[in-house]
């Protein structure tokens, strides 16, 4: 009987650690939203944003193969542009392998979108070597890192906050930079906890970091959701004051280098005029 139990354990165990290595390294799925905006006038093109979060450059999940991978899945989509909400690398003790700041940001600069690419860091980014990332994204003339500031990228106007959760998110200074800036107006953000500062004139928020609980119960919710507000805006689509927030699990992962019962994902936003 104990060894018909320890079987039935032993086959348990790899059961579940095949699960989480699928969960891990399947190709991130697409979850697709549209939305409607006063800002577009009427009778024009939709406008289409890639949303790509917490990527974690580090073995062996994520070699910088596996992102390149990722971005030709991304550019399949054809986005207007891509929104990268903070975290490129993970310096987690379990990686097998580290990589450089120019290995990390590599495959970033063959993502191609019409209006480019705007990127915020996140906590990671920072513990790691921003000043080292910001270098190589700079050489990539398609991407805009924004750190409390904003841009124009066609229609769409991005305010980028710095990362909340080591204290750098300056919301005011980033509102002011968007004062002036014509078109629908969209905060990107590490971490979903800024969501009810946001002023209500903004009406999309996309933000990453919570990885969706990247260990969750099978029946839903995870032990840890890394946002102050739990599950309220640890995962996926949050409507609240006219605002909307998006918050992607991203493909990657942290300390840990698997998910179970979650999955890697793109979210792609298509934006549109008002209906008639």
């Amino acid at each position: 009987m104990i060894k018909k139990l320890l079987l039935i354990g032993l086959i348990l165990g790899f059961a579940l650690l095949g699960k989480a290595w699928y969960d891990t390294m399947r190709d991130p799925v697409v979850h697709r939203l549209t939305l409607n905006s006063d800002a577009l006038d009427p009778g024009t093109s939709p406008v289409t944003v890639a949303l790509l979060a917490d990527i974690h450059v580090a073995g062996p999940d994520m070699p910088p193969s596996r992102l390149a991978r990722i971005v030709e899945q991304v550019n399949r989509l054809e986005p207007d542009l891509v929104a990268i909400a903070g975290d490129l690398v993970s310096e987690k003790r379990t990686a097998t392998k580290a990589y450089s700041a120019e290995e990390i940001v590599a495959p970033l600069g063959k993502l191609t979108a019409t209006y480019g690419v705007a990127m915020v860091p996140g906590n990671h980014d920072h513990w790691f070597d921003w000043p080292g990332l910001s270098q190589q994204l700079a050489q990539h003339q398609q991407i805009t890192v924004l750190a409390n500031d904003a841009a124009q990228f066609g229609p769409l106007v991005i305010g980028g906050v710095d990362d909340d959760f080591t204290g750098r998110a300056d919301m005011e200074k980033t509102v002011a930079k968007m004062q002036g800036l014509g078109g629908v107006r969209i905060m990107l953000t590490h971490s979903p906890d800024v969501f009810p500062s946001v002023p209500v004139e903004i009406e999309l928020v996309l933000a990453g970091h919570t990885h969706c609980g990247q260990i969750a119960y099978p029946w839903g919710g995870s032990p840890a959701t890394m946002s102050d507000f739990g599950e309220l805006y640890a995962c996926g689509v949050v409507e609240q004051h006219g605002k909307t927030l998006i918050t992607s699990g991203g493909p990657g992962t942290s300390l840990l280098p698997i998910r179970l019962f979650t999955q890697p994902e793109i979210w792609l936003i298509e934006i549109r005029p008002p209906q008639s």
